[in-house]
């Protein structure tokens, strides 16, 4: 399913896209003070092709979550995918060590991709409390495009950007992903051993901002790395 290693992505396009990341976080409406919490739906595929980084990728994910519990203001819904049209949720949580043991317990298993799942899962937690933003964690996709595309514009029509993080380099999921993120208002990142480390600070913005907004990212950045402060450069009074 993956291209042969000549066509992974170099480097500077790494380099590239996670700039490209930043600016959308800082396009983002600023999460309004006195609405509760901000409210951000952490979706992971747990497909079988995923097993042999899911180490890696749940150390950054747990990243994102510590960021998260330090601004005290974000609930997180765990959402995966893997096996026979297996699909589990957590329910809306504040607490970072419970989602952490959640996540752990998690096992890759063979299996397609349910992403439409996972999209159509948001529109309707959207419906019944606003939410905002997806971060989404995958490697393929097995589905109708299509599909998938249209219902990343309802999310964007719906101000619920859609933050898709792929590990390897399918070109087809790519393709599809970068579509699904473009329509959303959100954006695409590889996620591969050249740019884990700023993907780790990435997501951690990411939380920082959906619990805290604007102001809160911006004291985040003071001691982030230094893609996490241009962004921060890029945000208006």
């Amino acid at each position: 399913m993956s291209d042969s290693p000549k066509d992974l992505p170099t480097r500077v396009a790494a380099r590239s896209e996670v700039t490209a990341f930043l600016q959308k976080v800082a396009s983002l409406p600023a999460v309004a003070k006195g609405q509760g919490a901000g409210r951000l739906l952490f979706a992971l595929d747990a497909t079988g092709s995923r097993e042999h980084t899911w180490d890696q990728a749940t150390q950054l994910q747990a990243e994102m979550f510590l960021a998260a519990r330090a601004q005290g203001g974000l609930q997180i819904q765990l959402t995966y995918f893997r096996g026979f049209v297996e699909f589990y949720k957590t329910p809306w949580c504040r607490d970072a060590a419970v989602l952490l043991g959640l996540m752990t317990g998690i096992g890759c298993r063979a299996g397609t991709t349910q992403i439409e799942r996972v999209l159509r899962h948001a529109l309707a937690e959207n419906k019944a409390q606003r939410i905002h933003c997806v971060v989404y964690v995958g490697d393929a996709m097995e589905e109708n495009a299509e599909v998938l595309c249209q219902l990343a514009g309802q999310l964007g029509l719906l101000n619920v950007p859609v933050f898709v993080f792929q590990e390897g380099a399918d070109a087809r999921a790519q393709q599809t992903f970068q579509t699904i993120a473009k329509l959303s208002g959100g954006a695409w990142s590889p996620f591969d051993g050249a740019s884990a480390a700023q993907l780790r600070d990435l997501l951690r913005a990411v939380a920082v901002y959906a619990s805290g907004g604007r102001q809160a990212l911006a004291h985040f950045s003071a001691t982030a790395s230094p893609a996490v402060q241009r962004l921060t450069q890029q945000l208006r009074p």
